[in-house]
């Protein structure tokens, strides 16, 4: 198959190097600096410089290609992904962008192809899970805690962004969606905090975020869905002084000459206090809970930066995800037309058990346990 991934950052980098195992692959980029690292790890791989957000390019652009990745910023994301199916392109999307993606499906079943969005470790294996006990189950209730953090603890934030700072703050600032009683309810972002220990790691505190996206809708009948992200404990209170300071205001605030948004200026000042570093090393954690009757089922997930590959455990569990579906697609295994979040693919036990096996083999491991009530 050939294989067009647009975007080279991180992430994008990881499902690019995954895929040319198998495929012929071609990544996209505006900034050269991201495909040079590529390359470098890749000497047989294609790359080729565009400017990505020049959506009329796109049906020449991609023209040669099979399938197509989205791994772009979350705020061109739907812009991008909309582009992409109007070319007529199988996808697979990893850019989180805040729309509904199920507002492309009617476009996709008109242009015959197949889109699996949001495929990445949550929203993504989360989804895959609940997908497939929910064929299994009568599902009452569903929690999913997340978090990718540095091994070394830095203050003041304890944190490095495995995405663009303005994604992550994204995260901070969008009201979090829950379902509590079968009614969609929402929290303000950073609130209801938990201390919650994890084995191998210590106590994490976690907290609502924005993050069961088209889980709400296609999984209405659970009465009960939250998902929380996980920080060291003290990053909530920085980030809730900084929010309540003004520095994530959209409104512009004229110095000198320049008009700036705080946010604009806050984000350019964490690249650099967020960025990892190239080999850093850091760490995923994750834990879902499905609840049923008298049964419960827990799935656990620990996973750690690859220095051998060096590749970050953030960009090989969100990767890796994303490139077990793009060969669910490739070997014929799901080709089913219109958007489908990962729910929607994981009912599918063959589905299922295909991104879990791949995830295995590269060595991202999930420990499955079940008990009686």
């Amino acid at each position: 198959m050939t294989i067009a991934v647009l975007g080279a950052g991180l992430v994008g980098r990881a499902i690019a190097l995954d895929l040319a195992k198998e495929h012929d692959v071609t990544s996209f980029d505006l900034s050269k600096e991201n495909l040079t690292v590529l390359q470098e790890r890749n000497t047989g791989l294609q790359t080729a410089a565009a400017d990505l957000s020049d959506y009329k390019s796109y049906d020449d652009l991609l023209k040669p290609f099979d399938i197509v990745v989205t791994a772009v910023p979350g705020f061109m994301g739907y812009k991008t992904l909309e582009a992409v199916i109007n070319a007529g392109k199988n996808v697979v999307d990893i850019s989180f962008f805040p729309e509904d993606a199920l507002q492309l499906d009617k476009l996709a079943k008109e242009k015959n192809v197949t889109v699996i969005t949001d495929c990445g470790v949550a929203p993504g294996v989360s989804n895959f899970i609940i997908g497939r006990y929910n064929e299994e189950m009568k599902i009452t209730s569903f929690e999913c805690y997340v978090g990718g953090l540095p091994k070394e603890r830095k203050p003041p934030f304890q944190y490095k962004a495995p995405f663009s700072p303005v994604d992550v703050i994204q995260e901070y600032i969008r009201p979090a969606r829950l379902v509590e009683d079968g009614k969609i309810v929402t929290r303000p972002a950073l609130s209801e905090r938990e201390m919650m220990p994890f084995d191998e790691v210590g106590e994490l505190e976690a907290f609502n975020t924005d993050g069961l996206r088209s889980l709400i809708f296609t999984m209405s009948h659970i009465p009960d869905m939250k998902e929380k992200t996980l920080r060291y404990p003290g990053h909530i209170d920085l980030i809730i002084a900084l929010k309540q300071s003004g520095f994530f205001d959209t409104t512009p605030l004229r110095i000198g000459d320049i008009d700036i948004t705080p946010l604009e200026f806050t984000s350019r000042l964490l690249v650099n206090e967020w960025k990892p570093g190239p080999e850093e090393e850091e760490f995923t954690v994750m834990k879902v809970i499905i609840k049923g009757g008298n049964k419960t089922v827990e799935y656990t997930m620990l996973d750690h930066y690859d220095a051998i590959t060096k590749t970050s455990s953030m960009a090989r569990t969100t990767g890796y995800t994303c490139t077990a579906a793009v060969n669910l697609i490739a070997k014929g295994l799901f080709n089913e037309k219109g958007v489908f979040p990962p729910e929607l693919v994981g009912k599918y036990k063959n589905c299922f058990e295909f991104v879990m096996k791949y995830l295995e083999e590269r060595k991202v491991n999930w420990k499955m346990s079940e008990r009686g009530d």
